[in-house]
């Protein structure tokens, strides 16, 4: 009963936590922000979230944050059954075999699982460094799009001219940004 109680309470406060996000988002979109791209891909690169947050958005930071904390545990997990296994198929290279695995997995079982870890591991690494690299990059990008006018008065006019002593037609291309 507690565990559906605490369940039911996280929930309620994901949702505000999800709406307040929201709500500080639209209000940061009627604010222009003057912060330079370099900057804000400084601050994201000393702490993931901060360019984010410098240019006010808040709604990226939990989304960075799950993407390198889920990495992490991967990292930290594939990494901690990579050694273990490693170890059991070094001591049975060695004619130790008296693991708690003997009965359950072969030596070449032992091997794969191994190398499985292992490349888990590099992968979950690459995906943790894509998604810090990524964020360096948004920050950088949100913070040249602040300073982006975008006009209402966009347009583009396309007129045909004739001219007599050129003895043919052209184009006249008038764009209006």
């Amino acid at each position: 009963m507690m565990l559906l109680k605490n369940s039911l309470f996280k929930r309620k406060n994901i949702i505000v936590y999800v709406i307040l996000l929201i709500c500080l988002n639209t209000k940061a979109q009627e604010n222009k922000i003057n912060i330079k791209p370099s900057k804000a891909a400084l601050y994201s690169t000393l702490l993931p979230g901060l360019g984010q947050i410098k240019t006010k958005k808040y709604w990226k930071v939990p989304i960075i944050y799950a993407g390198l904390l889920t990495s992490g545990y991967f990292i930290k997990k594939n990494y901690s059954n990579y050694k273990t296994y490693k170890n059991i198929f070094i001591d049975r290279v060695n004619g130790d075999k008296t693991d708690e695995y003997i009965d359950i997995y072969s030596d070449a079982d032992i091997k794969t699982l191994t190398e499985h870890y292992r490349r888990n591991t590099e992968v979950s690494t690459l995906l943790f460094t894509l998604t810090y690299i990524l964020n360096i990059i948004d920050a950088s990008v949100n913070a040249h799009l602040m300073k982006y006018n975008i006009s209402e008065d966009l347009s583009i006019e396309i007129t045909p001219i004739n001219l007599v002593n050129n003895k043919g037609a052209t184009l006249n291309l008038l764009i209006n940004i």
